[in-house]
């Protein structure tokens, strides 16, 4: 039976935007992300993590970097209570990408590539699976993949969450963080008896 997933967002989302962090030490979790991971987790969701992170493909780290500084991230949430079942990333773009990486591909958000893939390796129901994180791509990458999104305003929410209004796009619900995001998930899910 397929399982539900909570898709993340990275920067912005679980930990502070600091643009292209080429090592784990300069990544700072967000403290609400720890709860938060590890609730949905305790709920059965599979959370997924899914970011774009051109800064592989514009030459200011190589995908191995990112690797351990991913591989390093999922150490710290699990030992913070947070585990994350697995972590997808675009290092795809199309317009600043050097050699392979410049690309029109459809991974990276808003296109629901990593969505469709995650769903694909790890069984998961996108219909009933949502999709948190704080820009415009991430709301868009959420309706594109069929999963509920909802919008943070930490990282680039704030600004994100006036850019929706005017392209007439709705996140199904607005939160100030991570912590609060994932209550208002567990708590519609508990209103439909899921």
């Amino acid at each position: 039976m397929s399982r539900k997933a909570l898709f993340l967002d990275r920067d912005g989302t679980i930990n502070v935007e600091t643009g292209y962090p080429h090592e784990f030490s300069q990544i700072e979790i967000y403290p609400g992300s720890f709860e938060a991971i590890g609730a949905a987790a305790a709920a059965g969701f599979a959370v997924i993590i899914v970011t774009n992170q051109s800064g592989v493909g514009r030459g200011y780290l190589e995908e191995a970097a990112l690797g351990r500084l991913h591989a390093r991230l999922a150490e710290a949430l699990a030992a913070g209570g947070a585990p994350v079942e697995a972590i997808y990333y675009c290092p795809h773009h199309e317009q600043a990408g050097l050699g392979r990486y410049k690309t029109a591909c459809d991974c990276r958000k808003p296109a629901p590539g990593m969505a469709l893939r995650a769903a694909r390796e790890h069984d998961l129901d996108l219909r009933a699976s949502y999709m948190v994180g704080d820009k415009v791509e991430d709301i868009r990458f959420g309706l594109a993949a069929g999963a509920t999104p909802v919008l943070v305003r930490t990282g680039y929410g704030r600004d994100s969450e006036s850019r929706l209004a005017g392209l007439d796009i709705k996140p199904a619900h607005i939160a100030d963080g991570i912590r609060e995001a994932v209550a208002w998930i567990l708590g519609r899910e508990r209103a439909a008896g899921r």
